[in-house]
């Protein structure tokens, strides 16, 4: 079952970077417990719980607050029901025009093909400084 949770997880990255919101959203469960790291923008929130609380409190914010910006998977960590995903976020801050390439760690728990836990743990200080004048 464990590959199957990769696969789901790499699925939702591919459907994020091409804007398929409704796919991505369609992976959480009802309940989903969102966290954005400490001292990240987004992390004002925390926890979102559900779909629509991360769509509109994580999601919907990068699409305003920055150019391109992509989250890149170029790991992935097999925890069985949980899934480790490492790679870099880049794009460039809507408010300052400075670039950003910063890595991530999201540790991911899914139960019956759903993702119930989404912990992201991020270079904040590079994001901070690239959306700061």
């Amino acid at each position: 079952m464990s590959q199957e949770n990769v696969k789901t997880i790499a699925s939702m990255y591919e459907a994020f970077a091409q804007g398929d919101m409704p796919y991505v959203l369609g992976l959480m469960h009802p309940k989903i417990e969102w966290r954005e790291a400490d001292n990240f923008p987004y992390a004002d929130g925390n926890p979102y719980i559900g779909p629509d609380a991360v769509l509109a409190g994580v999601f919907g914010r990068l699409g305003v607050d920055w150019d391109g910006f992509a989250a890149t998977p170029h790991d992935y960590l097999d925890a069985g029901e949980v899934v480790i995903a490492l790679g870099h976020y880049t794009g460039s801050s809507t408010a300052t025009g400075k670039k950003v390439k910063a890595q991530f760690a999201h540790v991911i728990t899914l139960a019956g093909g759903k993702v119930t836990k989404f912990q992201q743990y991020a270079d904040t200080a590079q994001v901070r400084d690239a959306m700061s004048a």
